[in-house]
């Protein structure tokens, strides 16, 4: 199914309404004989001016979404290059204005199709929901191939001698048929990391330690969906596709794509209730056009009206609850104007509360019931008072005392970002990480699971880091429980999301204890260490300190053992592993080549996509790689993926067919 149908709503009803026009087109010319030439076949400059309005208008689309961006951006600049063409067809043709044809050149009407199915593309880059489409990626590539195809038939097919095109316009037509047919040929680099973190967001688990959370922030950023006007706008894209298509279409991916939405406000502090909820946004709009509430009385980050003002150390003044779950989210600028806050108190607003109270009553509008508090420090909160005691008893010389503390500590931080916030602002993280050491398992597993599960915020993965942690989850790691061995790697996850943190995990040995965990753990152990190997490895030098701590072999295991289905995981850490030389040449092993294509042949099309990608990986680097491939019958399988497979497979296919032909294995014949 092409899931990217979804996203057209309005969008798709428009295309058809333009194509229905090219009918009516034709059809309202009759059937005279016109005064066309010598076949009958005549210029509609209508249309001509119909295509060029289109091309004008695609390059006036501004913020295509990242996932699609160079894709759209390079369509529209080849688009661009068909103005010369259609400027000199109208100019040559201008009197054929007043003298309509019965049959306007099909040429014409085939590269005015492509150009609105271009429009409507890039429309859906431009405008449609971002989760949407980085899950749909390969959908959209399939899209813009097509897209390609139409223009490259178009223009291949126009009669530019009849039509009077000169030799100058005619070269610039060549370049852009060139570079369409470069595109067509071109295996785009996949984002291995968004990739993968997107297949952790959505696989189902019965995991509840909330392990993705660090995953969610990444993906916030490289989405582009992590402030306050990114995150309505994606909203708005949202509830257009539930609602244009949500009853027709898989309810369970679109469902997907609505939670991971409200995970990225949740994360970025947004109450659900708020702007971005369509039942309060509507009830804000009605309220705002009955009664005209002033605008400085709407707090900036709900649009609702204030009945708690506060003012931060910027200046600007927000909803006193709006702002407390902003700051305890782990923010440190202020929402409206990005600047950083020097510190994080807040003061009530007085003034502003004195006139929005008497703009109500001479409204007869009810506040919203909130309780208020002068009361500037956030740490006053009961919440607060629990944790400032639970860290105090951390210091106590009683084990039990610690024991019970700690355990009370790993609930909180597992429950809400606030607690994490408050439990690493009070200082519970240097004392964590110093109980880390001492010889209790069932302290030590509590601890490594409180930091695994502090370590979601942001910002205290770097306190975490600092106060030394990262060498003592490691020995955890090595010498723990097993769940305690589990939730170390799943630790080691979250902190290796900063870049810093991957190369002082490698520095302190993290990986092998990864790779014993990797082979021997249970399958959830598997799972976590896959996870942490797979974003050590995006580090260029603990490719090699995984390769040397043995992290093959146990990876074959997990190709060939397919009941613990994580051949996906297994191909990903692969793929970036045969990157390394070192990793080739034991990649490149006989066995591993049988395995890749038994995959090839026999895999969910993804593994198909994935296993051809290293083949693809390992072939260009050692041709004995593409020999052994094919003695083992790669080649029937990849033509049929050629066929049927996924956009990305069938790319991957064509391009190993092409290298094993270059190499004289094979006669490479392109797929139509």
């Amino acid at each position: 199914m092409d899931w990217v149908a979804v996203m057209e709503g309005e969008g798709s009803r428009i295309e058809g309404k333009e194509n229905n026009n090219n009918i009516s087109i034709l059809s309202s010319l009759g059937n005279g004989n016109g005064n066309g030439n010598g076949n009958g076949n005549g210029v509609d400059v209508d249309v001509v001016k119909e295509m060029m309005e289109v091309i004008e208008k695609v390059g006036s689309y501004v913020g295509f979404r990242k996932t699609q961006r160079k894709e759209c951006l390079n369509l529209v600049r080849r688009l661009k290059l068909l103005m010369p063409l259609l400027e000199e067809i109208k100019e040559l043709h201008a009197d054929d204005a007043c003298h309509p044809h019965p049959h306007p050149h099909p040429h014409l009407l085939n590269l005015h199709t492509a150009l609105l199915a271009s429009k409507n593309l890039l429309k859906t880059c431009n405008s449609g929901s971002k989760i949407f489409l980085a899950l749909e990626s390969e959908a959209l590539m399939s899209r813009f191939h097509s897209v390609y195809d139409k223009l490259n038939q178009a223009l291949h097919d126009m009669p530019y001698e009849k039509l009077g095109i000169s030799e100058e316009v005619r070269e610039q037509v060549e370049l852009m048929h060139m570079q369409l047919s470069r595109a067509k040929r071109r295996t785009e680099t996949q984002d291995m990391e968004l990739a993968m973190d997107m297949m952790v967001v959505f696989s189902k688990s019965d995991d509840d330690r909330n392990a993705d959370g660090a995953i969610i922030e990444r993906l916030a950023k490289k989405l582009e969906l992590h402030t306050m006007a990114e995150l309505k706008t994606e909203t708005m894209a949202v509830r257009k596709l539930v609602k244009a298509k949500g009853g027709k279409y898989n309810k369970d991916t679109i469902q997907q794509v609505v939670d991971l939405l409200g995970k990225f406000k949740q994360i970025a502090g947004i109450d659900e209730n708020g702007v971005l909820d369509g039942p309060a946004l509507l009830r804000c709009l009605e309220k705002s056009k009955s009664l005209l509430i002033p605008h400085e009385f709407l707090c900036p980050i709900s649009l609702e009206i204030m009945a708690d003002p506060v003012i931060i150390a910027t200046g600007q003044t927000y909803e006193r609850e709006s702002i407390k779950r902003w700051l305890n989210s782990g923010h440190r600028t202020c929402p409206k104007t990005g600047q950083k806050l020097n510190y994080l108190t807040v003061a009530p607003n007085f003034a502003l509360r004195n006139l929005i109270q008497q703009w109500c009553e001479k409204n007869n509008y009810n506040l919203p019931k909130k309780e208020i508090s002068d009361d500037p420090d956030i740490a006053s909160s009961p919440l607060a008072e629990e944790i400032s005691s639970l860290i105090q008893s951390l210091y106590s010389s009683h084990v039990n005392v610690q024991r019970d503390a700690i355990f009370r500590i790993r609930m909180l931080s597992k429950e809400s970002p606030d607690s994490r916030v408050l439990i690493a602002n009070s200082g519970g993280i240097p004392p964590l990480v110093y109980l880390l050491s001492c010889t209790d398992s069932e302290i030590q597993q509590h601890i490594v699971t409180a930091l695994l599960n502090l370590s979601l915020d942001e910002a205290n993965k770097r306190l975490i880091a600092r106060e030394g942690a990262i060498p003592a989850i490691i020995q955890v790691l090595r010498n723990g429980t097993q769940e305690a061995k589990e939730n170390s790697a799943a630790a080691l996850f979250s902190l290796s999301i900063l870049d810093e943190n991957k190369v002082l995990v490698g520095c302190s040995n993290g990986i092998p204890p990864l790779v014993d965990l990797l082979r021997n753990g249970t399958n959830r152990g598997k799972k976590d260490a896959a996870t942490a190997l797979f974003s050590l490895v995006l580090n260029q030098a603990n490719r090699s300190r995984a390769i040397k701590a043995g992290i093959i072999p146990p990876l074959l295991h997990l190709l060939e053992d397919k009941s613990l289905d994580m051949v996906d995981e297994a191909l990903s850490i692969l793929l970036l592993i045969a990157s390394h030389p070192e990793g080739r040449n034991e990649i490149g092993r006989l066995s591993f080549i049988q395995t890749l294509v038994e995959i090839v042949r026999d895999g969910t099309p993804k593994n198909k996509e994935c296993a051809t990608a290293v083949i693809l990986e390992l072939g260009s680097n050692n041709s004995s790689c593409l020999l052994a491939a094919l003695q083992y019958g790669v080649y029937d399988h990849l033509v049929e993926i050629t066929r049927c497979g996924t956009t990305r497979a069938q790319r991957k296919a064509n391009s190993l067919l092409h290298l094993m032909s270059k190499n004289e294995h094979i006669p490479f014949v392109p797929r139509k």
